[in-house]
């Protein structure tokens, strides 16, 4: 039995949005591997708009929705909206995957699957409602499709780095300092070793096999030191 084709009607009435020019539409849903094969167009550009209509969307969605909120409950809540996962997560419910047009090659791989490449085309269809219809209309496709994201969310806890931030400004003890104290290891497997400082209080150390991970080391030990807290340990 033949695979049904999907049909433009039913995404959009999944988008909640009809597209006066269809050729946004199949921009927005070409990936790159289908131009490199075929040429043409590819919804990269439609994308990094789609990134900053987003952005923009949710920010003033959260301005509005915690009156209350410092800044930097905001961000938090902001970086889990916007980041890959949770527009992957949006691009799944929309079953976006099957309008997606891509090379052989990258179908075989598994690309109508991956979450960069969902990601990046609900991005592209943002962008793509943008320039048929205005900011106004993608708002109004955000707001429909991220709101359940934040009623059904508890506000994102910070990482480790940010948890010492807020309370080292908290104390008024400025900024937490970083230093690289030591590089071990072969060049394919290093480990560093980085020493943290907050003005006032007794440097801490952490290790890590990345700068990054060194220093999420560092800022967790001063917190556990200082009993503040115990914010979860960041692996990327």
């Amino acid at each position: 039995m033949p695979i049904k084709k999907p049909r433009v009607e039913e995404l959009e009435a999944s988008l909640g949005y009809q597209f006066q020019e269809r050729g946004l539409l199949a921009e927005a849903l070409t990936h790159s591997s289908a131009r490199s094969e075929k040429g043409g167009r590819d919804n990269e550009r439609l994308e990094f708009l789609g990134d900053r209509v987003l952005g923009l969307s949710i920010a003033a969605l959260l301005f509005e929705r915690f009156p209350k909120a410092r800044e930097v409950e905001l961000a938090r809540h902001f970086n889990a909206l916007v980041c890959k996962t949770t527009c992957a997560e949006v691009a799944l419910k929309l079953e976006l995957g099957p309008h997606l047009v891509m090379a052989p090659s990258e179908a075989r791989s598994g690309g109508r699957k991956k979450d960069v490449i969902l990601a990046d085309a609900v991005e592209a269809l943002l962008g793509a409602i943008s320039v048929d219809g205005g900011f106004a209309a993608a708002e109004t496709v955000v707001h429909r499709h991220w709101e359940p994201f934040i009623a059904s969310s508890e506000p994102p806890a910070p990482d480790a780095k940010t948890a010492l931030q807020e309370f080292a400004q908290s104390q008024k003890r400025g900024l937490p300092d970083y230093h690289e104290v030591e590089r071990s290891g072969a060049d394919h497997a290093p480990n560093f070793t980085v020493e943290v400082r907050v003005q006032g209080l007794k440097p801490e150390r952490g290790t890590g096999s990345s700068l990054k991970k060194a220093q999420q080391a560092a800022a967790e030990a001063l917190l556990k030191r200082e009993g503040v807290g115990q914010p979860e340990r960041e692996h990327a």
